[in-house]
């Protein structure tokens, strides 16, 4: 079948890799460069989703877990295991029974993996091994698996399997419409016809179909994560709980450095996606409150962000589940949201779609 793909992101790509070796002949077309977009702004993880266990988001985890362990054993070279420690200080949001109770869940969902399972570590252990680590109402930690990536290498790999297997990439072609036939129409006038056509454009899906005058059957809520990277090693991946808040950041380990992250605002589409100072401040808050003397701005070297296309929340963007969603109408299916580590999962419920 001849497949037409918009969107060159990570979940495009998957999809146009998967479908190819499936034995279809698939064009892919990108408006810019390959992984220059939300796929190459991520926080670097591939994981499963600890926080998504307190959504009851189980059916994602799982997926997202076992998608995990996928990439780490298909990519050895851009991917890497990765342990996580979470603190537990006295009278944090989250007691020591409760975290064991999910990460508990989190390696049952795993299923048969070659990460090890969570470990407990007293106080005394932890900060032997970071003493910069705020010592006042720790009890002790988790330190569980999860994995970690080149976002955008490991994305132009995937690119690099489906080229080999037969599909064609275009980049800087950019998609002004697309019609339910499988009809698609260039920003230089030029068009295509297609037998099926996948709308996987990430935070931009909606917006093609409303400026091709085709209703959207989902709202997506589209939500900025903001990331710092800071000139300091980071001798530990850290999950840390916001002071006075239900969020989680992260600490990791990058390049020899710090990366921090991530924020929730929302986002206009037609605006810069950049971190705000709020956001810096912020983040910078979260590493001086469990880090005394790091939080300094002067340390940072960058700063990075990224659009999530996420299925509509009326009210907390937090709260909005990370799940996907695919429609269907006529020739043309349109992908709503998605994960990064999940993607290989959404590209085979696109197969089984285009029949």
């Amino acid at each position: 079948m001849d497949i037409g793909v918009v969107g060159g992101g990570i979940n495009g790509l998957c999809c146009a890799w998967l479908l190819q070796q499936r034995g279809h002949s698939v064009r892919l077309y990108e408006r810019n460069r390959l992984m220059t977009e939300t796929s190459a702004r991520s926080s670097k993880l591939l994981h499963g989703g600890l926080r998504y266990l307190e959504n009851l988001e189980f059916r994602l985890v799982r997926e997202a877990l076992r998608e995990r362990d996928g990439w780490l054993a298909r990519a050895p070279r851009l991917t890497r295991p990765l342990r996580l420690l979470m603190p537990i200080y006295r009278g944090g949001r989250r007691s020591r029974w409760l975290v064991r109770a999910g990460l508990f869940l989190y390696d049952s969902l795993a299923g048969r993996t070659a990460l090890p399972a969570a470990s407990w570590y007293t106080a005394e252990q932890i900060m032997q091994a970071d003493p910069e680590l705020r010592r006042n109402g720790l009890i002790g930690g988790y330190s569980f698996s999860d994995g970690q990536m080149d976002d955008r290498a490991l994305g132009l790999w995937v690119a690099e399997q489906a080229q080999a297997a037969g599909a064609v990439v275009r980049e800087n072609c950019e998609v002004r419409r697309v019609d339910r036939s499988g009809r698609v129409e260039f920003a230089d006038g030029t068009a295509a016809q297609h037998e099926r056509l996948i709308n996987v454009c990430g935070p931009w899906a909606e917006r093609l179909l409303e400026q091709s005058g085709i209703g959207s059957p989902y709202r997506l809520d589209l939500v900025r994560g903001s990331h710092l990277v800071l000139d300091r090693p980071c001798p530990q991946a850290y999950v840390l709980e916001v002071p006075f808040e239900p969020r989680i950041v992260f600490l990791l380990p990058w390049q020899g450095r710090t990366l921090v992250g991530t924020t929730e605002v929302r986002q206009a589409l037609d605006a810069p996606v950049v971190c705000g100072n709020s956001e810096q401040e912020y983040l910078l808050a979260v590493i001086g409150h469990y880090f005394p003397g790091a939080g300094d701005a002067d340390r940072v070297v960058e700063a990075f962000a990224g659009v999530r296309p996420l299925l509509y929340s009326a009210s907390n963007p937090a709260h909005a589940t990370r799940e996907y969603a695919l429609h269907r109408d006529g020739a043309l299916i349109s992908v709503f949201g998605g994960k990064w580590t999940t993607a290989p999962a959404l590209a085979r419920k696109v197969s089984d779609h285009i029949h």
